[in-house]
């Protein structure tokens, strides 16, 4: 679409030059909203706490580290676990009203799925919900 000027003695060309004072106005005036409205953004009411002495509260969870090597044995903690005791070495970690502990899962490239797949299992069996897999972060893969 192109616009034109209302001078009609000038040949009808189309106008090359973009009017800006419209949108220059509607800046400015949302400038101005944003200046009067941005102090109601915060809405703090002032409170006068009292003062009183206490500990800060520890809320880092437990973690539990977990290790699984290449032939399938399982490592709690760095002590060596038998297949058939996991669940109750995991369930001793998780304590009775407290948050349940991270699992942070190390496995060697060579464990099986399966293997992975079991423990897995028993933490969550134990009521351990979060777990990470731990990873070596240097990046050299075989491809």
């Amino acid at each position: 679409m192109a616009f034109t000027s209302f001078d009609t003695h000038r040949s009808m060309q189309p106008m090359a030059e973009i009017n800006t004072t419209p949108l220059v106005d509607v800046m400015l005036v949302l400038l101005v909203i944003f200046i009067i409205t941005a102090p109601l953004f915060h809405q703090a009411v002032p409170v006068d706490l009292p003062k009183v002495d206490s500990s800060k509260l520890d809320d880092k969870s437990k973690v539990v580290q977990l290790a699984i090597d290449g032939s399938g044995g399982v490592f709690v903690d760095g002590v060596a676990t038998p297949h058939e005791t996991l669940g109750a070495a995991l369930r001793q970690r998780v304590i009775a009203g407290q948050p349940a502990p991270e699992l942070h899962l190390r496995g060697d490239r060579a464990t099986r799925y399966e293997r992975v797949t079991e423990v897995m299992a028993a933490a969550q069996k134990a009521g351990i919900t979060k777990i990470a897999f731990v990873t070596d972060g240097t990046g050299d893969q075989k491809k």
